[in-house]
């Protein structure tokens, strides 16, 4: 039995410190050592909810070379449990180019999927069955095995889902967000339009980010009830999977029992205390767990 089942969303980042965002148009620039480690939004989520207590599987698509490797080299290191199946295009990979304010872009090269399912949704069921909730990345290669997704849910089980930033109108994102119960979104292309979106996606709960201003919880009709962002404990290093780490700590309160509004302020904090590290490996002590 698992508290979280992290569903795809592994793979590398390419971290590099960059003097400024937008980088000058230049030939070249000299800048901190490269580092390659492990990213992407399934492998934030999955890492941080370990680094909270909670036991943790992670399923996915990973090539034989060598990004792949430093996933699973990461994985190993932790108790996660993973499900990794072969991807013959590749492992996904990501280069981040953090200002030293600890602000990125992101350059993601997502190794589209070919072909079937990796596992059928038979296989997937088992895992599924055996989480207390399962948090879905948006990756391609899951698609055709969205509609029996919640019926291999355990009775009480939570489903959710991160549309990242999507512009409210791209079809891709949907069938993820009608599978879950739980939406995360970025408000970085909504604007003012958060509301409107989040209103479609009725009757889920729906959480729109907005990183150093915070966060939005939006329980169907009414006004949202604003998350105020955390202090963080030290000083910003890297806001690269923080929005993971948001969702994290909110899945593990809610697990914890807390009502939805709690657990996206003790969420705020989680993502706050992730920025004072440079990448997704915590240690032990960051995250508050209280």
């Amino acid at each position: 039995m698992f508290d979280l089942l992290v569903i795809g969303g592994l793979g590398v980042d390419v971290r590099v410190r960059v003097p400024v965002l937008p980088l000058p148009v230049a030939d070249s620039l000299t800048v901190d050592p490269v580092e390659l480690r492990i990213g992407n939004t399934g492998a934030g989520v999955a890492l941080a909810a370990h680094a909270l207590g909670l036991r943790v599987a992670v399923v996915d698509v990973l090539g034989a070379d060598p990004a792949g490797d430093v996933v699973r080299a990461a994985l190993a290191r932790t108790g996660v449990r993973p499900v990794l199946l072969a991807d013959p295009v590749g492992t996904r990979r990501s280069v981040n180019l953090v200002d030293p304010a600890g602000r990125r872009m992101s350059l993601y090269d997502p190794r589209p999927w070919q072909g079937p399912p990796p596992l059928t949704a038979a296989e997937l069921a088992v895992l599924v069955r055996d989480a207390a909730h399962v948090h879905l990345s948006i990756m391609d290669w899951t698609i055709g095995l969205l509609p029996t997704l919640r019926d291999g849910l355990a009775d009480g089980a939570g489903l959710s889902t991160d549309l990242h930033d999507w512009d409210g109108e791209n079809t891709y994102h949907r069938p993820f967000a009608a599978a879950a119960d739980l939406v995360f979104l970025s408000g970085v292309r909504l604007g003012d339009r958060a509301a409107a979106v989040a209103a479609g996606l009725a009757p889920r709960a729906v959480v729109v980010t907005r990183g150093a201003d915070g966060a939005e919880l939006h329980l169907g009709a009414g006004a949202p009830t604003p998350v105020p962002a955390a202090v963080p404990p030290g000083p910003v290093v890297d806001t690269n999977g923080a929005g993971d780490a948001f969702a994290a700590g909110l899945i593990a309160a809610t697990l914890g029992g807390a009502a939805l509004a709690d657990a996206a302020a003790y969420a705020a904090r989680v993502a706050a205390a992730a920025c004072t590290h440079d990448g997704m490996e915590y240690p032990p002590g960051l995250l508050p767990t209280g």
